[in-house]
């Protein structure tokens, strides 16, 4: 039996917070009726699929790059450390009877991360495509949304629990109020926009 691992992660385009990613394989048992591209889900069919692939999947684990690492490496690059991260962690909960030789694993996007899987390949749009990389994809969105809720309790004048860091009218209008926040990407480059009015 061919396990295949899908990865994924989520918050790249945002200006604040981490980009997490997730991996995961499904078992061939999976209902893969409450899957799809985490982005076309409501935010309930994305929780209910969450519950589902914490309880059903064979194997899953969500890693994490920090908004420091991104500044320091790139958004591109601190993902694929963030799907490294997550894809190692997975290896250690796969249960002993799976040996991980012979595991290929589909990223979604153009980039693999260095990770040690000869049979990885990455697939635009694979979120829409394979199972494991959209069950990926929904538990790295879920993951980052509930960070960036908690974010907001730490630091609700910047409001991260209702735009999670992305670049809306309201952030932008914080930033020029507040500054920089402890999570704020200072890499990150606002089309149309003086950075140095902003951070």
């Amino acid at each position: 039996m061919e396990l295949l691992c899908g990865l994924d992660e989520a918050g790249r385009g945002p200006m604040a917070g981490p980009v997490c990613a997730a991996a995961v394989i499904l078992p061939e048992t999976f209902d893969v009726s409450v899957l799809n591209d985490s982005k076309k889900l409501s935010a309930s069919a994305r929780e209910r699929a969450m519950i589902a692939i914490y309880r059903d999947a064979t194997a899953w684990c969500v890693a994490w790059a920090s908004a420091e690492e991104i500044d320091r490496l790139n958004i591109l690059k601190a993902s694929l450390l963030a799907m490294k991260r997550a894809y190692e962690g997975l290896l250690t909960k796969l249960p002993a009877e799976l040996p991980s030789t012979g595991l290929r694993a589909v990223v979604d996007g153009l980039y693999i991360p260095q990770i040690d899987c000869p049979r990885c390949q990455a697939v635009v749009k694979a979120d829409s495509i394979y199972p494991a990389v959209m069950a990926a994809s929904i538990l790295a969105k879920t993951a980052r949304d509930r960070m960036m809720i908690r974010y907001g309790w730490l630091y609700p004048e910047w409001g991260y629990e209702q735009h999670k860091g992305y670049p809306t009218p309201n952030h932008i209008k914080a930033l020029a109020s507040f500054g920089p926040s402890p999570i704020q990407r200072r890499s990150f480059k606002l089309k149309g926009a003086d950075q140095l009015s902003l951070f």
